[in-house]
């Protein structure tokens, strides 16, 4: 898990699949929050059309690559959770805080991902190194 974490810390703007009501695949920037009790969260607003799909079909996958050219390919199944801690700990990054100002706004969201396995590799020829999270 650590190794998943770092590296979604160290690439803070990745790219989260979702599949859309319409049935279409959707792909849009999205920042890792922080590891919590051993799940990986992230947030939201819930007048967005990504918690919409979420709400409809909760598998995502998330990727991003570093500026070495190793990846990450990470998926599971959203789950959210109105949990107060996540949500403070969320808005001490300034752009959340920007956004959503207080803990406690109706629209602030928090989810994790249950059931979620990382995939990270690069170009080295090595096996890819696989993470139940």
């Amino acid at each position: 898990m650590k190794e998943v974490v770092t590296f979604l810390q160290e690439n803070p703007v990745q790219y989260l699949a979702t599949v859309g009501r319409d049935g279409k695949a959707k792909c849009r920037p999205f920042m890792f929050s922080m590891e919590k009790d051993g799940k990986l969260w992230f947030c939201t607003n819930n007048q967005k059309e990504v918690y919409k799909d979420m709400q409809e079909n909760p598998y995502v996958e998330l990727s991003v690559s570093s500026p070495s050219y190793a990846w990450i390919r990470l998926h599971g199944r959203a789950v959210f959770e109105n949990n107060m801690e996540v949500k403070e700990g969320c808005l001490a990054n300034p752009i959340v805080k920007g956004q959503y100002q207080t803990a406690d706004n109706p629209i602030f969201e928090v989810f994790y991902l249950a059931d979620a396995e990382a995939v990270i590799a690069d170009f080295s020829g090595e096996p890819p190194k696989i993470y139940s999270c």
